[in-house]
């Protein structure tokens, strides 16, 4: 069910601004959008909503500033124009904002901030704390030293992440598209654009494609699985054009304006949106039909009997990935037995378990507590 209404209730918020828009394109910041945007949500901050913005565009601000006209390959050279990037970026989000008398913080991360469990409850007690003070954090991802392996991969992934952590009510992305349109509308000039539907709605992906911008990394794709992610701890998803006048109080307003990618599902525990947030896992479990149902439909543990096929090298207490037979990801969770001695017992029933290792610590290959259903 669409129901805007829910918007005019939300009382914290996590708002995504795009490289694309935040640099007009590539040619430096576009402050004077930059100021209007603040002004908006020095506006929100008045009546009370509590406000974090993850920011894009420390790399096209560095590359502005030195001058490139196109985006780098190499890690070296992109990771230098972040840091140059990054200091015109939270300068001009401080400036803007002490105009409104509202204090920023700066915060940069990278995937292991949040995959390692002792400092994601640090990150999300820190941002509480900023939140608490009537703090603005200014979030982006700590580009100047994050490498393919470490990295979120888009901002948008880490909006989410971060909706999770400090269980914000909604999630706002800032983009160059009106929002999400049923097809391609550079293809496609007559493609309707989808104004609500069910974040978790697997025919968004289909909808949504693959393809971003030269300045960022991200696309529609990107988009549409925040909004699941960010579904997890009960957050909906606005997809919006940043560009269209007075955006973020219209969508305070509950003007349908953009998509709205809405969630029916209730929050899953805080442990288990931890383990829905990491990003990179160790190896995959090819389940059969029967484990992907009892996993989606009866939230049991995953026993080795309905393990098919392992995949990858990871060791005990390490993150995997529960695969259909048809690929498509089911769960994820922290594995009790190692590769090789998953490799063993998998198809097995668990009182064979010390037969064919010779111990048996744990009757399931995944407890329950330790499994997401994705």
């Amino acid at each position: 069910m669409n129901d805007r209404s829910e918007l005019t209730r939300a009382r914290r918020w996590v708002v995504k601004i795009g490289s694309a828009l935040l640099t007009d394109g590539g040619r430096g910041l576009h402050r004077e959008a930059i100021a209007d945007w603040v002004e908006q949500m020095a506006a929100l901050r008045a009546r009370g909503i509590e406000l974090v913005l993850v920011s894009s565009g420390s790399v096209a601000e560095g590359m502005a500033r030195l001058g490139w006209s196109s985006r780098p390959s190499e890690m070296h050279k992109l990771q230098a124009a972040a840091a140059v990037g990054q200091m015109g970026l939270v300068q001009t989000w401080e400036t803007f904002f002490h105009r409104h008398e509202l204090r920023t913080a700066q915060v940069l991360l990278v995937h292991d901030d949040l995959a390692s469990r002792q400092r994601y409850l640090n990150a999300r007690s820190t941002l509480k704390t900023l939140i608490e003070l009537g703090v603005v954090p200014v979030i982006n991802e700590n580009d100047t030293v994050a490498t393919d392996e470490i990295r979120f991969g888009d901002n948008d992934t880490l909006a989410a992440l971060v909706a999770n952590a400090i269980d914000a009510d909604v999630l706002v992305i800032l983009t160059d598209q009106m929002g999400l349109y049923a097809r391609d509308p550079r293809q496609d000039p007559e493609a309707p654009l989808v104004h609500h539907a069910d974040a978790n709605d697997e025919a968004l992906e289909y909808m949504a494609g693959g393809s971003g911008t030269q300045l960022g990394r991200g696309g529609m794709i990107t988009k549409v699985r925040a909004a699941r992610l960010a579904a997890h701890s009960g957050a909906n998803t606005v997809i919006v054009g940043g560009r269209a006048q007075n955006v973020l109080l219209r969508v305070a307003a509950g003007e349908e304006i953009g998509t709205f990618l809405h969630t029916s599902q209730q929050p899953i525990a805080a442990r288990k949106q931890w383990l829905a947030g990491h990003l990179q896992v160790r190896g995959r479990l090819v389940l059969d039909e029967g484990a992907v149902r009892v996993l989606r439909e009866s939230g049991r543990s995953l026993l080795p009997v309905g393990v098919r096929e392992v995949r990858g090298d990871f060791t005990r207490g390490e993150l995997v990935a529960c695969v259909g037979p048809d690929g498509r990801e089911v769960a994820k969770g922290l594995v009790n037995y190692d590769a090789d001695e998953a490799r063993r017992i998998m198809g097995l029933s668990t009182r064979r378990i010390h037969e064919v290792l010779g111990y048996s610590d744990d009757e399931e290959l995944i407890h329950r507590d330790n499994l997401v259903v994705i």
